[in-house]
């Protein structure tokens, strides 16, 4: 999977990148046939503000998240894109059985 992480008005720290990259894991869990994920961080007045789109197969989600930290913005917009990427997956597998099932009674 492709991973690109850059700021906004920000500079993108060391720490900061062991965070998001720690958190990748929790998307490749759930699907290792992710293309790529691009994340922005950038500082909006007294908001932290990160930004993510990610391309799945089948398709593009994005979700965004603005804190009072920088971590804890970075912490929502995993938790968004994941139950993102778990509902598209439902919407896979509820079709594919659809299918199958449809085959099955009529084939």
């Amino acid at each position: 999977m492709q991973f690109q992480l850059s700021g906004q008005q920000i500079e993108v720290t060391p720490a900061l990148r062991d965070h998001v990259t720690a958190k990748l894991d929790r998307l490749t869990r759930l699907d290792d046939r992710l293309v790529s994920l691009t994340i922005v961080l950038s500082l909006d007045k007294l908001q932290q503000r990160a930004e993510g789109t990610l391309a799945a197969s089948g398709a593009t989600l994005h979700a965004e998240a603005a804190e009072a930290d920088m971590y804890a913005s970075i912490d929502t917009l995993f938790d968004k894109l994941v139950s993102q990427l778990r509902r598209h997956r439902e919407k896979i597998c509820d079709k594919h059985q659809r299918e199958v099932r449809q085959e099955r009674q009529y084939g």
